[in-house]
């Protein structure tokens, strides 16, 4: 292998969401470094790091029906069960909810844990609390999806946080998904929650970290039980 090849396949792709903004930042460096050297240094970094923020690496997906993967990189912050929001149309009945929680150096491309229809998307505006906090996923704005996946229906939620001001979401209802699909992303420090039909066992635990597209994060079979973790 020729150092080129070793080099393009160590550089993570930067997804096209984030050129504008790289753009912007790299611009805004120039004339930083034109009034004052130092500054020039601080916007390098910066730029450096949105660069980081806008990766978007391939993932290895497992497909299988019968597993739910995690719908973006970062830490598992709630598993539990809770009521979806009301615009989904899902009822008032409480379903499991494992919440991802997402900070500002987290990959933050969202993928499908399942795969299906969706049936419905609907945006919702609302307040940017951290969040880390359960209220968030009540009050904050968010993005919901609805897919109805061979043991039922999931809905996902993109919730934007503290920082994060803007949701991105490229899929469209009706229409299909694959797990693993990307499907949209979260600006800047945010959370994905999904919710579980009946028969989904939860295999993460509070303070996990996972992989978007990757993790396996619940799986159905009436034999299984949530695993037991040590934390080390």
């Amino acid at each position: 292998m020729s150092l080129i090849d070793t080099i393009r396949n160590t550089l993570v792709p930067i997804h096209r969401e984030g050129y504008p903004f790289i753009a912007a930042f790299a611009g805004a460096t120039t004339v930083l470094g034109l009034i004052w050297g130092p500054l020039f240094w601080i916007g390098l970094i910066l730029t450096a790091w949105c660069v980081y923020f806008y990766r978007d690496p391939e993932r290895v997906t497992p497909v299988d029906d019968n597993l739910v993967i995690a719908p973006a990189d970062g830490v598992v912050s709630f598993v539990g069960p809770a009521v979806p929001p009301a615009e989904l149309g899902m009822g008032e009945g409480e379903m499991t909810r494992i919440s991802v929680f997402m900070n500002v150096f987290s990959c933050h491309i969202n993928r499908a844990p399942v795969r299906g229809r969706i049936s419905l998307i609907e945006h919702r505006p609302g307040r940017f609390l951290n969040a880390e906090l359960d209220k968030a996923s009540s009050e904050n704005e968010r993005n919901g999806l609805v897919i109805e996946s061979p043991h039922g229906p999931v809905p996902v939620v993109q919730i934007a946080g503290l920082v994060a001001r803007r949701i991105v979401c490229w899929a469209e209802a009706p229409g299909q998904i694959t797990v693993g699909e990307r499907f949209g992303l979260i600006r800047f420090g945010s959370r994905v929650d999904v919710y579980l039909p009946a028969g989904a066992v939860p295999r993460v635990a509070i303070g996990q970290t996972a992989v978007g597209g990757e993790t396996v994060i619940a799986a159905f079979g009436s034999d299984l039980k949530q695993p037991i973790v040590r934390v080390s």
